[in-house]
């Protein structure tokens, strides 16, 4: 990671670091020799995470519990440290919450983002990679999704997704900032020390946490929303990515704009996905194989705005990026359980 430090990019602000994919994030940057701060409110995460990322790296990071819409409170932060880059996670994320709750998800995701690219230009700092999502292709025609097929998300907080990605594009056409947009296929998994993971308020909005406590006897059966999808099992079919490596993703996205300070494009997406789909079925029978024991489940009506199939053709971010995700599905199966097994309630087994 030398060239992040050449003085060009050695303090990064973390928006939502304190969640399941900011605090591995966070990891990956004090790893790289970075200095890192992050701005959470503490919504939907747990300070006690930014603790063992700590733990984790043997290094400090710098937490503000501060809520991104509160542009005053946000304008301390840029004041009080010079900060060279910006990793945007902060947002609501379900997708089933944000067709119930479309104006809270509207104002939420992209007034906050509206605020943070206020305090960029304010303070001149020069540098964003956002946390997108593969919602923005909507229900692709085909599979693997390429960077290049058409953008038409099905849900609102895919719509919110899809808007910010239009807002930084425009912002990074008028002005110094560079852009770099990550979509993210579906990430799973947990740090390999057992120590971070995803530990969701109430019942989980992913499969992963839901199947993972099934197992633990916390709940009594997985809930797989269709079987009856032209798939090789009738169920939906993802591209399950470790969090670790897309963590790593975002390293890589930091090294990239570095490089290209002042030239080519200044706002540039990339797919962060394995390149391979997996079914529900899938995904429960490995995690069987993980855990040691069946998992009881049930498949009843589809949810609305899921689709079929959506997997990732990654090859820009290999390319480009010189990123690969490297873990397998057993591997991504084994590490959640370590962390399920090691955190019952989550965080707040302490």
């Amino acid at each position: 990671m030398r060239i992040l430090g050449r003085g060009r990019i050695k303090t990064v602000l973390v928006t939502g670091g304190a969640g399941y994919i900011g605090s591995h994030i966070c990891v990956e940057l004090l790893d790289a020799g970075l200095e890192v701060i992050v701005v959470d409110n503490l919504s939907n995460s747990s300070q006690e995470a930014l603790n063992r990322v700590e733990k984790i790296a043997g290094k400090t990071v710098l937490f503000y519990q501060i809520d991104l819409q509160d542009k005053a409170r946000v304008k301390t932060v840029f004041e009080t440290h010079t900060i060279d880059a910006v990793i945007h996670l902060a947002g609501l994320k379900s997708v089933g919450d944000s067709g119930r709750l479309p104006l809270k998800y509207y104002q939420n995701n992209i007034y906050s983002t509206l605020v943070l690219l206020e305090m960029l230009e304010q303070f001149s700092v020069k540098n964003i990679v956002f946390s997108s999502s593969a919602t923005v292709y909507g229900d692709p025609a085909t599979v693997p999704v390429t960077e290049q097929f058409p953008l038409r998300a099905t849900n609102p907080y895919g719509r919110t997704k899809l808007m910010i990605e239009e807002i930084l594009r425009d912002v990074a056409n008028s002005s110094h900032i560079q852009v770099v947009l990550l979509r993210y296929f579906n990430p799973i998994g947990a740090h390999e020390s057992g120590l971070i993971g995803e530990a969701p308020n109430g019942s989980p909005n992913n499969l992963l946490p839901y199947v993972s406590q099934v197992a633990m006897g916390q709940r009594d059966k997985v809930l797989i929303f269709g079987g009856d999808y032209p798939t090789i099992d009738g169920t939906g079919v993802r591209d399950y990515i470790h969090v670790v490596d897309l963590a790593k993703g975002h390293i890589r996205a930091l090294q990239k704009i570095a490089e290209n300070e002042g030239k080519g494009e200044r706002c540039q997406a990339y797919n962060l996905g394995t390149g391979h789909g997996h079914s529900v079925i899938e995904v429960i029978n490995a995690f069987e194989e993980a855990c040691g024991h069946k998992i009881t489940y049930k498949i009843v009506d589809r949810r609305s705005g899921d689709i079929a199939e959506c997997y990732a053709n990654p090859n820009l971010a290999n390319q480009k990026l010189n990123w690969r995700a490297e873990k397998t599905l057993p591997e991504m199966m084994k590490d959640t359980w370590r962390w399920q097994t090691k955190n019952p309630k989550g965080y707040k087994s302490d």
